[in-house]
């Protein structure tokens, strides 16, 4: 998993560390909730493709962190929320390749100015690998950070062949290897405005734009950045199509969810240390359970991003719950007894009712719900709704959650 947490906004995979980068990391493993573990053997899946419709429109309905304008043959994106409690926007000009000598634009009213279709580009997060597979520009990754994290199939064989270079670390990305690359523009994403690495690549005449895909608050807003992605490569058009096919198919399977005659009890998360991190009530994975028909028991908790509890809080509130969803990077019953005795009191424990992201695995050990659940919130909804009501979907096979082993 490539991207970065900040720990009070992002409530995911229910870990939520605190210092250091890597511990920044493990806050995506409370949802899917797992984080990146050791590189096993790749499980093989097959992963539901949308079925793309006809319907062509880009109006953004649920993304609330970008906008797109059109001004003839310019066009304008605005990031609104590069990160959570960002205090500016960041205004980016696409200008047409073909159209580019007969322009004029103040380069100080822009943060940076992008020639398109885009033919080189490097990208900084796993998320973004499926975005640029939906819309059939993957051949234009020339750079990624750490690549044994990538796990698509289709990207993985241009990582192989060789025509996507390993840069290095997010944090710390190998400017000379980049710069001998010629990317066209690097999607970054960060933490906060002062990311000297991004400056660097800046300073070398590569625009750097800000995705912020992963401060959105709903499981279809994060979806719908794949509207942001398009204009770089005059993808519009593809990038509308994917995307209403994505959000009919959850729309349908939320509807099919009410369906239920009962609303299970649901535990999420797991203890980093002593502490149990899980998703506040208002936060885009506490939105998914309420969207599955089922009863979170801290879905009146306020906040976006992860609460910060005592195992005895948990254990008084939570230990006849029905069901427990997302045991961070726990891949097996055993693997939870033996971190601590007290996960065994719970009765999702004793009643073998867990269901787990971790054992959904890529090649090289990237875990699959990081990658490209953001992307695809119709399958995570499916899946939980298989877990927690499976007589609604009984011929469904889950991708990313399944019980645990």
């Amino acid at each position: 998993m490539k991207i970065i947490v900040f720990l009070k906004k992002l409530a995911t995979p229910f870990m939520q560390p605190i210092k250091s980068i890597y511990l920044l990391l493990l806050t995506l493993c409370i949802f899917s909730f797992s984080c990146k573990t050791e590189k096993k053997e790749a499980i093989e899946q097959k992963l539901p493709i949308p079925v793309v419709s006809e319907k062509n429109t880009s109006t953004l309905q649920h993304a609330k962190g970008f906008t797109i304008e059109k001004q003839g043959d310019l066009t304008i994106i605005k990031v609104l929320s590069p990160w959570p409690d960002a205090d500016k926007d960041f205004t980016y000009a696409l200008i047409p390749r073909e159209k580019a000598a007969a322009m004029t634009l103040p380069r100080d009213a822009y943060d940076a100015i992008v020639l398109t279709p885009v033919e080189r580009i490097v990208v900084t997060s796993t998320t973004h690998i499926p975005t640029l597979e939906m819309l059939g520009v993957e051949t234009t990754l020339v750079g990624f950070p750490d690549t044994d994290y990538i796990s698509s199939e289709k990207t993985r064989a241009l990582i192989d062949s060789d025509k996507v270079k390993d840069i290095g670390q997010n944090d710390q990305i190998n400017i000379e290897l980049l710069i001998d690359l010629q990317p066209e523009l690097v999607i970054g994403f960060s933490i906060n405005n002062s990311n000297p690495t991004y400056k660097t690549i800046q300073k070398a005449n590569i625009p750097v734009v800000y995705n912020g895909d992963w401060t959105e608050k709903t499981p279809l807003g994060r979806a719908e950045w794949i509207h942001f992605f398009a204009p770089f490569f005059h993808k519009e058009a593809k990038a509308s199509e994917v995307f209403d096919t994505i959000e009919k198919n959850y729309n349908e399977a939320k509807e099919l969810a009410k369906k239920a005659t009962t609303k299970p009890t649901i535990l999420a998360g797991a203890m980093y240390k002593d502490i149990w991190y899980l998703p506040a009530g208002e936060s885009f994975q506490a939105q998914y359970l309420i969207d599955a028909n089922a009863d979170y028991l801290w879905k009146d908790s306020e906040g976006t991003g992860s609460l910060s509890l005592s195992i005895e809080s948990v254990l008084d509130k939570a230990s006849e719950a029905d069901i427990w969803i997302g045991p961070a990077r726990f891949k097996s019953y055993e693997d939870l007894k033996k971190a601590s005795e007290l996960y065994t009191k719970f009765a999702p424990f004793k009643n073998k009712k867990i269901y787990s992201t971790a054992n959904t695995i890529g090649k090289t050990g990237g875990t699959m719900y990081y990658e490209l659940a953001p992307t695809r919130p119709d399958i995570v909804l499916k899946d939980i709704i298989k877990a927690i009501h499976p007589e609604i979907l009984p011929n469904y096979e889950p991708y990313f959650f399944k019980p645990l082993l």
